[in-house]
């Protein structure tokens, strides 16, 4: 201590002590402050906040994106250098403690262009567990045909449990020699109920019903959601350790998606066709999600090709693990069979549509048909439910009713 002592007083002497503090908390060339200057009131002083983007995974509780907070109440994090634009919220922890509106709603995604700015300041005007008194709750939006199969089912593989929702066609308890479809859907939370969503729901129930009701879906099929794990939905989704900086520290940064796939296909899957009354053939069984659901579902296919026929990747997040999945996949390629329904918005990020283009060109190399891959980038799409949501009818008319033309030049009408 005393050799770091001395060479400050000699500075101070000189003048220079305020150069050499300037320099301490001056960002690196090429880093970015995001800086809270405002939080609700109501916020504990003893809880730590967290920024969970696009550069992270959307993890809500990773400690190398946790805020500080300064003397005077405000609090900051520093970003690393070269991420460019992105899209963040702040929470305190999870996405039951997001950040909202002051009128009890939730918010879009904040973004910036990272690539010039060196601050960027915000305001958090409320938290989702805090709502006012007087503000509303949200509604639960779960349509009667959604039941939940179990509160914590048993996932042997992973030494956990989780929260397992079923949706049935409206059909289903009046034609009982009826076999369905099924479809498999990560992130359980967002797929049918506002009222469990982070950022919105898919509406997949009130989707379905009404695909059946026009006739657009001959068939009907069973939906069953996955809750994700909340700190733990990085660890499943990605089945490498990632190597990505933005990733390195973190204390959930994947490796354990190989698992979860497994309790999908040997522990939930046996489950749901013991008990209901399902279509076994790879043609029939889907799985689909959107960002590290979307990866995690190529690597299901790609894993298990007898077992998952239909795949549905939104916004996915190959750049956590690209190299990894591609090396995965010469040994382990798609069934010819199978049928992809890519969907991304190309502002995303800068790497979303260039990897899910070297994706759909993979699996065409790999012998998956090019009628059998249907490709759509709409120049509003952005990393969010909403927009999950709106092409979710398309994605699943493209899977399941093979009659349903997406055009590969875009148009998917």
């Amino acid at each position: 201590m005393s050799t770091l002592i001395r060479p400050c007083k000699r500075l101070r002497q000189a003048g220079l002590y305020g150069l050499l503090l300037a320099a301490v908390v001056t960002p690196v060339a090429g880093q970015t402050i995001l800086k809270l200057d405002q939080v609700p009131a109501a916020t504990p002083s003893t809880d730590t906040l967290f920024v969970a983007g696009s550069f992270n995974s959307w993890n809500p509780h990773s400690k190398p994106y946790a805020l500080r907070k300064n003397a005077d109440g405000t609090y900051q994090v520093t970003l690393p250098p070269g991420l460019g634009a992105v899209e963040y919220k702040f929470t305190r922890g999870s996405w039951a403690t997001v950040e909202i509106d002051d009128k009890n709603q939730g918010i879009a995604n904040r973004k910036a262009d990272l690539a010039s700015t060196k601050e960027v300041h915000h305001r958090v005007l409320a938290w989702d567990d805090q709502s006012g008194e007087a503000a509303k709750p949200r509604p639960h939006t779960a349509s009667p045909q959604v039941h939940t199969l179990a509160a914590s089912f048993n996932m042997p593989q992973l030494g956990r449990q989780r929260r397992v929702l079923v949706y049935l066609p409206a059909d289903y308890n009046k034609q009982p020699a009826r076999r369905y479809p099924v479809l498999y859907l990560h992130d359980g939370q967002n797929v049918f109920d506002e009222a469990t969503s982070y950022g919105g729901e898919w509406g997949v129930d009130e989707t379905l019903d009404k695909l059946r009701q026009t006739g657009q879906d001959a068939t009907g099929s069973i939906v069953v959601a996955v809750d994700n794990g909340n700190e733990f939905r990085s660890d499943e989704y990605i089945p490498w350790r990632s190597t990505q900086p933005e990733l390195q520290g973190q204390a959930h940064q994947g490796g354990q998606g190989s698992q979860y796939v497994d309790f999908l296909v040997k522990t939930l899957k046996p489950y749901v066709d013991a008990h209901y009354r399902t279509r076994l053939g790879a043609a029939q069984t889907g799985i689909a999600g959107s960002s590290l659901g979307g990866l995690i579902s190529v690597y299901a296919a790609l894993k298990y090709p007898k077992v998952f026929g239909e795949v549905g990747v939104f916004s996915p997040a190959f750049w956590v693990c690209n190299d990894s999945l591609k090396a995965f996949a010469r040994k382990h390629p798609a069934a010819p069979t199978a049928r992809f329904y890519f969907v991304c918005g190309p502002k995303e990020s800068e790497t979303m549509l260039p990897l899910m283009t070297q994706w759909r060109d993979e699996l065409r190399a790999e012998g998956v048909p090019a009628g059998n891959i249907s490709f759509y980038a709409p120049t509003d799409g952005e990393h969010r439910e909403w927009f999950w949501r709106r092409e979710f009818p398309a994605a699943y008319r493209f899977l399941f009713q093979p009659a349903a033309k997406t055009n590969q030049s875009g148009s998917k009408r």
